[in-house]
């Protein structure tokens, strides 16, 4: 790595991606600490390992900022193919964990496809829209595109593992910058909506609220535009109320005991803070209980009555809480929000769309990612099991992230030469 190079990195991301990590690691020490002493470089436990990942993911940062950029574009199908039957070869050789086959098991670690899924098949989205030249409104060049997002989702979805499927949807955010008509994210948003309404009000409100609303923006349009027709808003009314209808299939057929009942306690259809809902309840008083400076570190009771399951890693952000307080809670949002907003930042200066589309695509994962996580141990939205990245405890996660984040900072440091 030269010296012209090392002058080029973008610094603030490295620095923000190290202070993450070992704020992260902290708080997996925090969660497995007790009288006993932990040493934060014993491989034998969790913050162990993730200690030594850490420092593996480090020491290769050199070796993936020596690489020529078009290395990884180059190669996008290759490694795309890879994950593609690594995925494919867990229902033969996978172990099951919580109930889903999404993980190999070797010598003593364990290793998750689905994370380095997200890396491969952003790759291949950059790849495919660098070779179309943006030109994403052709309906072969989008049902590809389409295609290779949802392969992964659906090999994902079968292990089974909804919350790491669900990840890939941030890959849209893309599309949408690169060009995809907006409407089909009005679209996806309003069939969101129409499906949560569904469940709480049932199909003949939603028939009704959906004619009338339809009618309002027609008339509001109709004044501005005088020849606008009819036809798109019949049509809208009719895919409406056919999804609506179609709302309580979906939920009874296609989702598992398990996301019913998480969506019911959600949205308040059920009160269960012993059963499907005890995750969420635990979490919501682990924070609460922080306060505005929280109990301080090894100090949260929660935390060491090990009343929230999986607390160093779906719900890491419950012991945070409780233990750094609004304060900290804060400050771990702020940075998130500034790694991306930075991220998204000097994606916009790339000259060549395979680098700025990867930039993009791993800045929407990581949102997702940040956003989920930290909405389901508030108890905003359902609990899907994806970690806090950088911060939950989980080896694969660390690892898919960190060389998300180092090709990003070889294609900027290399910006100059695109």
């Amino acid at each position: 790595m030269n010296n012209k190079l090392v002058f080029r990195l973008d610094w603030m991301s490295i620095m923000l991606y190290i202070i993450l990590v070992v704020f992260g690691m902290i708080n997996i020490y925090s969660t497995r600490f007790s009288d006993s002493t932990l040493a934060f470089w014993d491989l034998g436990s969790p913050v162990g390992k993730q200690f030594w990942i850490f420092v593996l993911c480090l020491s290769s940062l050199p070796i993936v900022l020596f690489i020529k950029s078009n290395f990884f574009e180059h190669l996008s199908y290759f490694f795309y193919g890879l994950s593609i039957v690594s995925l494919i070869g867990l229902f033969v050789f996978g172990q099951t964990i919580s109930g889903a086959t999404s993980w190999y098991l070797i010598g003593g670690f364990s290793l998750q496809p689905s994370e380095f899924a997200k890396i491969t098949t952003t790759m291949v989205i950059a790849s495919n829209l660098s070779s179309i030249q943006t030109d994403i409104k052709k309906k072969n060049h989008l049902f590809r595109i389409l295609f290779l997002i949802a392969l992964p989702m659906l090999l994902i979805i079968l292990q089974p593992d909804a919350g790491s499927a669900i990840v890939f949807m941030g890959l849209f955010f893309v599309l949408i910058r690169e060009g995809l008509d907006l409407r089909v994210l009005y679209l996806f948003i309003a069939l969101m909506v129409i499906f949560t309404l569904t469940l709480l009000f049932g199909p003949i409100f939603i028939s009704a609220g959906g004619l009338l609303v339809l009618f309002f923006i027609y008339l509001l349009i109709k004044r501005a535009a005088p020849k606008t027709k009819k036809l798109p808003f019949l049509i809208s009314f009719g895919i409406c109320v056919l999804f609506s209808y179609s709302v309580n299939f979906i939920f009874n057929s296609v989702f598992e005991q398990r996301h019913r009942d998480r969506f019911n306690v959600i949205l308040g259809l059920e009160t269960d803070t012993r059963g499907i809902g005890y995750n969420i309840n635990q979490s919501k008083i682990a924070i609460g209980s922080g306060g505005f400076l929280g109990k301080g570190f090894l100090n949260g009771t929660q935390t060491k009555g090990d009343f929230v399951p999986e607390q160093d890693t779906d719900y890491i952000f419950s012991t945070i809480g409780e233990e750094w307080g609004f304060i900290g809670s804060s400050l771990l949002v702020i940075l998130f929000t500034i790694l991306i907003s930075r991220i998204i930042y000097r994606a916009e200066k790339h000259t060549s769309t395979y680098s700025r589309v990867f930039s993009h695509g791993f800045a929407s994962i990581l949102f997702i990612h940040f956003f989920v996580n930290i909405g389901m141990t508030l108890g905003l939205v359902p609990t899907v099991g994806i970690p806090l990245p950088f911060i939950s405890n989980g080896g694969s996660s660390l690892l898919a992230f960190s060389f998300m984040l180092f090709i990003y900072l070889n294609f900027d440091a290399n910006r100059l030469n695109e």
